[in-house]
């Protein structure tokens, strides 16, 4: 597959793997908006990505340059039509739900166990060096 910029070998592989077609995206440079004052708002930096068979579209404009703004817009078009091809197996859908799963509070069981088990070791401890104060003290 020849991409109109060069993205990273891993994309190239998931974009192959779901069948992605460069052809079947239709790309538009847009004057940037926000933050940056003239240069942001004269420049053309902003790219849009729309994916004709499934309806994706996606606008990027987080760098300067049109060249970064591009590839990544590239790359972040293959990890959305990947989730939508793939579901629950997509990479994207697995980081979310490892983020999601490590911001969870634990349970109070869980809690309780993680507690007992510090006051195992460390009552563990404690008699280890006791032990080395009978020994010096003979």
């Amino acid at each position: 597959m020849n991409f109109p910029v060069e993205i990273s070998e891993k994309m190239q592989k998931v974009a192959s793997e779901i069948g992605l077609n460069p052809e079947d995206v239709e790309e538009n440079f847009t004057r940037g908006h926000g933050h940056g004052g003239q240069n942001i708002n004269k420049s053309t930096n902003c790219v849009e990505l729309t994916h004709k068979p499934t309806g994706i579209v996606v606008r990027y404009q987080h760098h300067r340059g049109l060249r970064q703004n591009r590839k990544e817009a590239w790359e972040l078009l293959v990890l959305k039509v990947e989730e939508q091809m793939r579901g629950d197996q997509s990479a994207l859908r697995q980081l979310v739900f490892k983020i999601q799963k490590q911001k969870q509070r634990r349970s109070r069981r869980s809690k309780e166990q993680i507690l007992e088990e510090k006051r195992r070791s460390s009552a563990i401890k404690k008699n280890r060096s006791g032990m080395r104060d009978d020994i010096e003290n003979t």
